[in-house]
């Protein structure tokens, strides 16, 4: 984990991108790697009605707030520096390609000129829309809030990915075969199986982790072990994991103590990642 002198900027579009933020325009950037500026701007409107119907028959039916824990991430953007090493650990451990990393980076600037490095992982919604479509329940919450896939059910019909309102789904089109993983080794090593040809994948927030962490008693966002990658290895502290239904958790007291926002809360859709704005932001 040495190679600190990978470019930082691989997966920045900063140059591309000059717009200022305001609060609103902020939740806009969070668009998967390779999206194209139709898509952009489709995510930016709210979502189609009937995925919005779904989302409110969701919420009438279901909440979190009697579980056990509830898995979250916070990231503080005041504090990151860019260096991209979460996406990279996700990428050795997840084994994911370049052109479909679970975690991606862009930059921009506040309006007092800032800049800023935001990362998005899934945000594993309470009120999902991938849940909500997919016709064959291949995509579910578990009972601690994190969604998940069976990639055994999953059809490939995508509807998932387009009812995701952050672009944080990717399709597998073609089938991998033994090549090694372009970040192995310096950032982890692949703890997963690689996803066949013809299913949809995303972010986990590194469940493998957090079940095995749990059955040898280890607690996720205190226990490396059991902790997501891309928290462990952040070499300025920047991303916090842990469950925010016990009070005494870094999350819960970091939400519960300081200014912290979410993507398009507008939508209803109850994300699990809460991010520390830089100042100048809001």
């Amino acid at each position: 984990m040495s190679n600190q002198s990978e470019p930082a900027t691989e997966v920045s579009t900063a140059k591309e991108r000059t717009t200022i933020l305001t609060r609103r325009e902020f939740t806009t950037l969070l668009i998967g790697s390779g999206v194209t500026m139709a898509m952009a701007a489709f995510l930016s409107e709210p979502l189609n009605p009937a995925v919005a119907r779904m989302l409110e028959a969701q919420k009438a039916t279901e909440g979190h707030g009697k579980r056990k824990r509830h898995w979250v991430m916070v990231i503080d953007l005041s504090k990151c520096v860019g260096c991209d090493y979460c996406v990279y650990a996700c990428q050795a451990t997840n084994d994911t390609t370049d052109d479909m990393r679970w975690n991606i980076r862009i930059d921009d600037e506040t309006e007092t000129g800032k800049v800023f490095h935001l990362t998005r992982p899934c945000l594993h919604c309470q009120h999902a829309p991938c849940v909500e479509v997919c016709p064959v329940a291949a995509t579910y919450h578990r009972e601690d809030g994190l969604v998940v896939m069976d990639y055994n059910k999953c059809i490939g019909c995508r509807y998932c990915q387009t009812a995701c309102p952050y672009g944080a789904r990717v399709f597998n089109w073609i089938e991998r075969g033994d090549e090694p993983n372009p970040r192995a080794g310096d950032w982890g090593r692949p703890e997963v199986p690689r996803r066949p040809r013809g299913v949809v994948e995303k972010c986990t927030f590194c469940i493998h982790r957090i079940d095995a962490g749990l059955a040898r008693g280890q607690m996720p966002g205190v226990d490396p072990e059991a902790t997501p990658a891309c928290v462990n290895i952040c070499p300025v502290n920047a991303r916090h994991f842990g469950d925010l239904n016990n009070p005494d958790s870094r999350v819960a007291r970091i939400i519960a103590s300081q200014p912290t926002l979410r993507l398009r809360e507008d939508l209803g859709t109850d994300p699990s990642v809460y991010y520390i704005p830089p100042e100048g932001l809001v």
